[in-house]
């Protein structure tokens, strides 16, 4: 599910995809996808996470699509490498996976992704999902990633005493982030909080300056991490 306020791009130019995945035939079609649609351009591929990341450094995309699982360097390292090297700063990558709960993505999120897609996500939404990711949002859909988001938060190691971490982030800012971890969209946050949706993208923007966060996807982990939200209880 996209966001209904996704923006349309990264900005002037094409937004440039490296395209990560160990099968050959995979790799080929989502090429073949991006490089067919407009404003997209594939500016290379890769097989295996080293790869990915010598090809990043070399080409700097404004996204990658990351596979999880590969052999040698996988997915979660490469993203890591990528999205704490300088030379890649400005990189988003969008995790790839065959499962909505695949174990891997949690630690994805940890190393810098800003979002995660099945691989069997019709086409038009790929697309759409690299043009969210690449305009420095985040893919945070309010059903299966606020699930995955809050299964993620249970695994690591016990979270900061509430509030550590958001010195200098106003309650308003705080009532803006707990419904961003939420995953409800600007256009939803601005309707909750009867403010206007430039208001809304300001009060973002400070978010991410001050928590400080790479994006989106990193303001929900650490509005879980410090305790402002906590996971809803489980219902098997």
């Amino acid at each position: 599910m996209i966001p209904p306020d996704a923006p349309e791009g990264a900005g002037p130019g094409p937004v440039r995809v490296l395209v990560v995945d160990d099968q050959a035939l995979l790799r080929g079609s989502f090429r073949m996808l991006i490089d067919t649609a407009p404003g997209l351009v594939a500016v290379g591929e890769a097989g295996d996470g080293a790869a990915a990341v010598e090809m990043a450094a070399a080409e700097r995309p404004d996204v990658v699509l990351m596979d999880v699982r590969m052999p040698g360097v996988d997915g979660i390292e490469a993203t890591r490498r990528i999205c704490s090297s300088p030379a890649t700063a400005g990189t988003r990558v969008l995790i790839l996976t065959t499962f909505d709960l695949d174990s891997y993505v949690y630690a994805a999120l940890r190393a810098g992704a800003s979002g995660f897609l099945l691989k069997d996500t019709p086409p038009a939404d790929l697309l759409a999902a690299v043009r969210v990711v690449a305009a420095g949002e985040a893919l945070l859909s309010p059903g299966v990633t606020r699930r995955l988001i809050a299964e993620f938060v249970r695994r690591p190691e016990p979270a900061r005493p509430p509030g550590r971490g958001l010195d200098g982030v106003t309650e308003r800012e705080r009532e803006v982030l707990v419904l961003v971890a939420r995953g409800l969209t600007n256009t939803e946050i601005a309707d909750h909080l009867h403010l206007s949706l430039a208001t809304v993208k300001t009060h973002v923007g400070r978010l991410l300056a001050k928590v400080p966060a790479r994006d989106r996807a990193q303001l929900v982990i650490a509005a879980y991490e410090t305790g402002l939200v906590t996971p809803a209880p489980r219902r098997d």
